[in-house]
């Protein structure tokens, strides 16, 4: 599949910080890719090289197979971006600015801004003035910025900061729709790994300004760990029991047996029924999996840590 997003050893300095080191990042047509790390690991950054803001200290950015630079005017009517806070004229209305990115873009007729307002909700605050939104109707506007052109592909910094539940659902629903539908490229950076772990095709993890992962979404269930957890009155006597079964490296945590055994996890009856036939039945049993937000933490964890 085309690679429409492709960066070469992408590295970004300032003075004796490296904010970002030889990223090599690859977005295929279509996906909707999650670009994850804490603050401050660099995604802002890479977002940035991305749309030609700023400039790399080395490496370089291709998209749709071009070369990315500050004057690329014909590239970027391609594409759709929010970086950061969106940025407005707070004096005047959703409708006025959003007629304004119209003209900048070029775009003939009306219809366009009221569909854009329809898209996103906008409708009871078309005649607002932009600096009495709301943080989450910001948002939105900002977003509405990004797509009235309808955009080949979409890089969006948090685009779902200051929405509630039911917004950060119809953005990921209709993110999903323009990618699966009309085959919209998506590059996301999010720190809400839940909702990014719900529609997201393929994730990258950048950490400390480099970048330590990249995976498809279906191969999650496999790299996330799985566990049996097993309690009991006697944890001491369910361990022996569960060892001399054959199952290996039952370990005893906060009151609960933790069985990383597969054939446990993939069984855990056999579990259930050697114990109560040892006359130890168990009071709890349950296989848990690690989630992409778990899985996440993890992986910064064994790249450095936390600092």
């Amino acid at each position: 599949m085309q690679n429409v997003i492709r960066t070469v050893n992408l590295s970004k300095s300032y003075s004796d910080v490296k904010a970002v080191s030889e990223i090599n990042l690859n977005v295929r047509k279509g996906e909707i890719y999650g670009f994850l790390g804490l603050n401050g690991a660099g995604k802002t950054t890479t977002i940035r090289m991305l749309l030609g803001l700023i400039k790399p200290t080395s490496g370089n950015a291709f998209i749709l197979n071009e070369k990315v630079h500050a004057n690329h005017n014909e590239l970027f009517k391609k594409i759709g971006y929010l970086v950061e806070i969106p940025y407005s004229y707070p004096n005047l209305t959703v409708r006025e600015n959003l007629e304004i990115i119209r003209r900048l873009r070029f775009i003939s007729g009306k219809k366009p801004v009221d569909d854009i307002i329809d898209k996103l909700q906008l409708g009871a605050y078309a005649n607002r003035k932009a600096k009495n939104l709301s943080l989450g109707n910001a948002q939105r506007l900002g977003l509405a910025y990004a797509l009235i052109h309808n955009p080949e592909i979409l890089i969006l910094d948090e685009p779902t900061n200051g929405l509630d539940p039911a917004g950060i659902f119809e953005i990921r629903e209709m993110l999903s729709n323009l990618a699966k539908n009309h085959g919209v490229t998506v590059f996301i950076s999010s720190h809400i790994l839940g909702e990014i772990s719900r529609f997201a095709t393929r994730i990258g993890i950048i950490h400390q300004g480099k970048m330590v992962q990249e995976f498809d979404a279906d191969q999650l269930d496999i790299l996330c760990k799985k566990q049996l957890l097993i309690g009991a009155r006697d944890l001491e006597l369910a361990g022996k029991i569960i060892l001399q079964n054959g199952f290996s490296n039952p370990v005893a945590q906060n009151g609960i047996i933790h069985l990383d055994d597969s054939r446990a996890i993939e069984h855990p009856e056999q579990i259930a029924t050697i114990l109560v036939n040892a006359g130890c039945p168990p009071s709890l049993l349950k296989v848990d999996e690690e989630n992409l937000e778990s899985y996440f933490l993890r992986t910064i964890e064994m790249n450095g840590g936390i600092k």
